[in-house]
């Protein structure tokens, strides 16, 4: 058996406002209505369900809430399942909107936790509230680890769920640090300088 080890992160809880420009928002428009989630991959974000095919789909919903909308990924069989959202590198940022087809308000209502490869970096659960109809709202994570995939469960008591625009803000790459230094040296070099 293959056990995942555990890398203590400290992340913590974030709004939508806390992502860079540039991040990715993925809304889900694209895929017709009915298209199986397990294995579809959609601007880069690659999901997979750990109860396998016809459990989730792509369809409109609850219908609107404050932060999901036709289109979305919907629970239609066994929701207890896990799903899971591979990236197309590594993050340091994740978030998404989600509602449960249920009422009022619903301690851990939706858990995020983060992969790098095997490796557990940390999680976070999230308190549904009604968003207006239905208990749901939007669930933001920042990591002081990177990481490259993404587990989502939702509230056992739930009949269903659905998720919607998911965030996404990449890691750096070491040469983008590497230019933002010498680009940051270069401005402090410059206001040192006397005026002429």
């Amino acid at each position: 058996a293959h056990t995942a080890g555990i890398a203590g992160a400290a992340v913590s809880p974030i709004g939508p406002g806390a992502f860079p420009g540039g991040s990715l928002l993925i809304d889900l428009t694209g895929p017709i209505d009915f298209t199986e989630v397990n294995g579809l991959s959609v601007s880069g974000l690659t999901f997979g369900y750990s109860l396998g095919n016809g459990q989730v789909i792509i369809n409109g919903g609850p219908g609107i809430t404050n932060n999901v909308a036709p289109q979305n990924i919907v629970s239609n069989g066994d929701p207890s399942g896990a799903l899971t959202v591979q990236l197309p590198g590594l993050s340091s940022l994740f978030g998404y909107g989600y509602a449960l087809l249920d009422s009022g308000t619903i301690p851990n209502g939706t858990t995020i936790t983060l992969f790098n490869g095997a490796v557990n970096v940390g999680s976070l659960s999230y308190t549904a509230t009604p968003d207006p109809s239905f208990p749901g709202g939007f669930a933001g994570i920042s990591s002081t680890l990177p990481f490259d995939r993404v587990s989502l469960t939702f509230a056992t008591s739930s009949v269903a769920w659905a998720v919607d625009n998911f965030r996404v803000s990449a890691v750096p790459e070491p040469g983008s640090w590497a230019l933002m230094a010498v680009g940051a040296a270069a401005l402090l070099l410059r206001r040192r300088q006397p005026a002429a």
